[in-house]
């Protein structure tokens, strides 16, 4: 088997770890100036933990946005979790990284998109040819976009 560099996989790394320490300073110090994040992610992934009422509203995706009103937001080291309110009820999420389809902060026009490239039939073989190769750590076979910050600008 010929090796060689998964930039994808790379780039999806550098991405969460971009995501976790945003959130990680948030979380110590708030949000500064207008900052404030739209993050979609997958309500399917196994990870996930939401409400049964906002899985059946969300089946597949939900966009969460923090800004004005959050609570107990915790970063770790694989997601992050948080206490959001949906019409005056408080809801607790936990979100993976690898669940997370975007991260924009519309107050400086930025943001990142994780793409996914291939079926789920396909991923769950590849992962399986694939398992004893100890350096592939991202099992979610998801590429990285080039993200231009023209696309986001006003």
């Amino acid at each position: 088997m010929t090796r060689s560099i998964d930039y994808g996989n790379l780039m999806h790394r550098a991405m969460r770890t971009l995501i976790a320490e945003v959130l990680g300073d948030v979380a110590e110090n708030g949000l500064p100036g207008e900052h404030h994040f739209f993050i979609t992610f997958d309500t399917t992934h196994p990870e996930v933990e939401i409400a049964d009422w906002l899985h059946e509203r969300y089946p597949e995706e939900m966009t969460i946005v923090l800004q004005h009103w959050f609570e107990n937001l915790d970063v770790r080291e694989d997601g992050f979790t948080v206490t959001l309110n949906f019409g005056d009820r408080p809801e607790p999420l936990v979100v993976p990284y690898d669940a997370i389809l975007t991260f924009v902060d519309p107050s400086v026009e930025f943001g990142l998109r994780f793409e996914t490239t291939q079926s789920e039939d396909d991923a769950a073989e590849d992962d399986a040819e694939e398992a004893p190769l100890a350096e592939v750590e991202d099992d979610t076979k998801r590429e990285a976009d080039v993200v231009s910050l023209d696309s986001f600008r006003k």
